[in-house]
């Protein structure tokens, strides 16, 4: 299994495991990724399995503390100098789940934040998923809620570096 960034190459496989992991009135459509895809493929995360995709995570980079529904309709708002790394949806085809494949996909998206001087990483959650979320250090920032009232806002600062 590989972890790489992705292309617009990769669209269709991304419209598709989107599709499988989201009800449609969540999924991000083929136009939007296609967008994303076109402005910033390189925060885009895919995880491949003898070439077939199986995972991914995927958000722009803002100088904004939390999510606006807006950013996942319009790319443009992409700052690849900003200050957090948004995350925008945690994907992970059925048949691969429960073996700790996006968490790997996680590991590499907030170690690359880091070193690209990130202040850290910022995405919204359905209630039932916080516990996931804060196995990777993400905690409530007890900012006002998302606009969809079972979202919650979480914020990952890097640890202080030792010196």
């Amino acid at each position: 299994m590989i972890i790489r960034k992705a292309t617009i190459k990769d669209l269709k496989a991304i419209t598709a495991v989107e599709a499988t992991c989201f009800p449609p009135a969540e999924a991000a459509s083929r136009s939007n990724f296609k967008k994303r895809l076109k402005t910033y493929p390189n925060h885009f995360w895919l995880l491949e399995d003898e070439g077939k995709l199986i995972s991914f995570i995927n958000g722009m980079v803002t100088n904004e503390t939390t999510i606006n529904d807006i950013m996942f309709e319009d790319a443009s708002l992409h700052d690849e100098a900003g200050e957090w790394q948004a995350i925008f949806g945690v994907n992970t085809i059925p048949e691969y789940r429960q073996q700790g494949l996006a968490a790997k996909v996680m590991q590499v998206v907030i170690d690359d934040a880091r070193m690209a001087g990130r202040k850290g990483c910022i995405l919204t959650c359905k209630d039932k998923l916080l516990h996931y979320y804060e196995k990777f250090g993400f905690k409530n920032c007890a900012l006002p809620r998302a606009a969809a009232p079972a979202l919650c806002r979480l914020c990952r600062r890097p640890p202080k570096r030792s010196s």
